[in-house]
C-alpha cells in the first residue's frame, strides 16, 4: 500500500436499497501518508437521504421484516463470514482511508469487523424477556410477559478512527435485532462502509436493510432530522454529540451516544512496571493515539515516577514510522491535516503551559513524499498541572501527560476530577487494592493490569459527557429494540 505503488482513484458512491448511487456532487478522500488523492465521495443531498430512509423504511414491511429470528441471525452471520471472505479488500480500502500500518488495521480493525456481525446474531435469539405472574381481584390471576420488536429505522452516524469496526459495532446488533439501517460514515473514511453493500448483496439481505449516505455534517444533519428515522446511534466528539441531541430533540428520536473521554491510567507503587509500560504504551500511542478509549493522562506513584517516565520514554523512541506495508512499521499518521493541526496546536500549548517534553512534542521530517502527509509525532509531557487545558482536554492523538501521586484516596479523586468518563485502567499487584479502586473509579469500563481487552458481551459506554446508553451483548437490546409488555388476564 505504499506510495511506492501507483494508487488509482476510486468512485465511492452512496448505497441506496441495494444499488450504488452516483451524484454530480463529489468530494476528495486522502490517503494520510502522503496526502495524496485516493477516492471520490459522491455528496448525498436531500433527495438522496430521503430515498436512503424510504428504502430503510420499506425493508422493515418486506422480506427482512418477515424473517424469524432465526432466519435472520443466520443472515447476520452471512454477513460476518462475507466480510472475512472479503478480508484483503477491507484492508486495503482501510489503510487507504486511514495510514494505519497493516499490522494494526489487520489485527485489530478487520477482524473486529466480522467479528461484530457473529457476536450480535444470536443475541435476541438467546435473550429471553421477562415475566410475571400477579393476582387478580377475582382470584384468577394474570401473566405479564414482554415482547421485544426492531425499533425500527436506525442512522448510524460512525466515526473516522476505527471506521468498519466501530460502524459494525452498531450495524451488526442493529440488524440483528431485526432494524435497517442508513449509515453516515466520516467523510474522511467512507470506503469500508461502501464496501459492506457489496458483501450485503452477495449474501442476499434484502434491498434497503442497509443503506451508506456520503457526506459533511450537513448531511448527518439531514439524516438525524429526518422524520422517518426511528434512533441515533452516535461515536464521535462530545461537542457533534450534543449537536446532534439538539437535532433529534423534536421528534424525540431515542439515541446512543458514545462520545469523548480523557482517560486516566494509574501506577501504582506495587505494579509490575514492565506491564503498566507495555499496556499505557499501547493505551497512549496504538493508532496515532485516536483510539476513544485511549489514555491521555497518566498518574505515577511517585516512588516508582522516575523509572515509569523513563520506560515509557523509552517505549516511545521505539516506535517506528513507516509506510503501511513495512513490517517494521508500527506508528503512522494521524488521520488527516485538520487533525494533525489540532494536535499539534495542543503539543504548543503544553510548551505553554509549562510542560517538560520527555519525547516528539512535534511533527517528524522525512525529506521524502511523506512529508505531504499528516505526521506528529508520539509525546510524553511532565511538569503540567493536574487542572491545565492538555491535561483535561481530549486531544485524541498520541500523546500522554505524567502526574506523580502519593496515595490512594488523591489519585482516586484526581482520576476522578473529569467532565469525562468513558475508561479507566490502572496497575497493582494488590487484589485487595483492585477491588477497593475499581468501584470507585467513574468510568464505564475499567481495566486492571491491562488494557483493551473486549468481550463484545459486556457493556460499553460511558459516564458523565462520555455518552449516554450501553451497547455491547444484551446491554444494546435497550436501544435497539422497543419493549411491549402483554398481560393475560388468566
Amino acid at each position: 500500500m505504499s506510495n511506492r505503488k501507483e494508487i488509482t482513484v476510486r468512485q465511492l458512491p452512496n448505497f441506496i436499497n441495494g444499488e450504488y448511487v452516483s451524484t454530480d456532487d463529489t468530494f476528495d478522500v486522502l490517503y494520510p501518508i502522503t496526502g495524496e488523492v485516493t477516492a471520490k465521495a459522491h455528496r448525498a443531498g436531500q433527495q438522496q437521504v430521503d430515498d436512503a430512509v424510504a428504502a430503510a423504511r420499506a425493508a422493515l414491511s418486506g422480506p427482512w421484516g418477515k424473517l424469524s429470528v432465526f432466519e435472520r441471525s443466520a443472515m447476520v452471520k452471512a454477513i460476518a463470514e462475507g466480510v472475512r471472505k472479503r478480508f484483503d479488500d477491507f484492508l486495503e480500502a482501510e489503510v487507504l482511508d486511514t495510514g494505519k500500518p497493516y499490522a494494526t488495521a489487520s489485527h485489530v480493525d478487520i477482524p473486529r469487523g466480522g467479528a461484530n456481525f457473529e457476536a450480535f446474531a444470536d443475541v435476541l435469539k438467546e435473550h429471553a424477556t421477562e415475566a410475571f405472574s400477579m393476582p387478580t381481584p377475582d382470584g384468577t390471576g394474570a401473566l405479564n410477559y414482554g415482547v421485544r420488536r426492531p425499533r425500527g429505522v436506525i442512522g448510524v452516524i460512525s466515526p473516522w478512527n476505527l471506521p468498519l469496526l466501530l460502524m459494525t459495532f452498531k450495524v451488526g446488533p442493529a440488524l440483528a435485532c431485526g432494524n435497517t439501517v442508513v449509515v453516515k460514515p466520516s467523510e474522511v473514511t467512507p470506503s469500508t462502509a461502501t464496501l459492506l453493500g457489496e458483501v450485503m448483496n452477495s449474501v442476499g439481505v434484502p434491498e434497503g436493510v442497509y443503506n451508506v449516505i456520503h457526506g459533511y455534517g450537513d448531511t448527518g444533519e439531514m439524516l438525524t432530522s429526518h422524520p422517518g428515522v426511528d434512533g441515533i446511534t452516535f461515536t464521535g466528539e462530545t461537542v457533534t454529540g450534543t449537536h446532534i441531541l439538539k437535532a433529534v430533540a423534536p421528534t424525540l428520536k431515542a439515541s446512543s451516544m458514545e462520545m469523548g473521554g480523557k482517560n486516566p491510567g494509574i501506577v501504582f507503587e506495587d505494579a509490575d512496571l514492565d506491564v503498566a509500560v507495555n499496556e499505557l504504551g499501547r493505551a497512549s500511542f496504538l493508532n496515532t493515539g485516536q483510539v476513544c478509549l485511549g489514555t491521555e493522562r497518566i498518574y505515577v506513584h511517585e516512588s516508582v515516577f522516575d523509572e515509569f517516565a523513563e520506560k515509557l520514554t523509552e517505549y516511545a523512541k521505539n516506535l517506528r514510522y513507516g509506510y503501511p506495508d513495512e513490517k517494521e512499521t508500527t506508528f503512522g499518521p494521524v488521520v488527516s491535516d485538520e487533525h494533525r493541526d489540532k494536535v499539534i496546536n495542543y503539543y504548543k500549548l503544553a510548551q505553554d503551559e509549562g510542560a517538560e517534553v520527555l519525547h516528539g512534542g512535534g511533527a517528524p521530517s522525512f525529506g521524502d513524499e511523506r512529508d505531504g502527509g499528516s505526521w506528529v509525532e508520539p509525546t510524553i509531557w511532565k511538569g503540567l498541572a493536574h487542572d491545565s487545558r492538555t491535561m483535561t482536554e481530549e486531544i485524541f492523538g498520541p500523546c500522554t501527560g505524567l502526574i506523580p501521586f502519593t496515595d490512594e484516596d488523591e489519585v482516586i479523586k484526581l482520576a476522578n476530577d473529569t467532565k469525562y468518563g468513558l475508561a479507566a485502567t490502572f496497575f497493582s499487584s494488590d487484589v485487595s487494592r483492585v477491588h477497593r479502586v475499581a468501584p470507585q473509579l467513574e468510568a464505564g469500563i475499567i481495566w486492571v493490569n491491562s488494557w483493551f481487552l473486549r468481550d463484545l458481551r459486556t457493556a460499553f459506554g460511558g459516564m458523565k459527557q462520555s455518552g449516554i446508553g450501553r451497547e455491547g451483548g444484551v446491554h444494546g437490546l435497550e436501544f435497539y429494540t422497543e419493549t411491549s409488555n402483554v398481560c393475560v388476564k388468566l
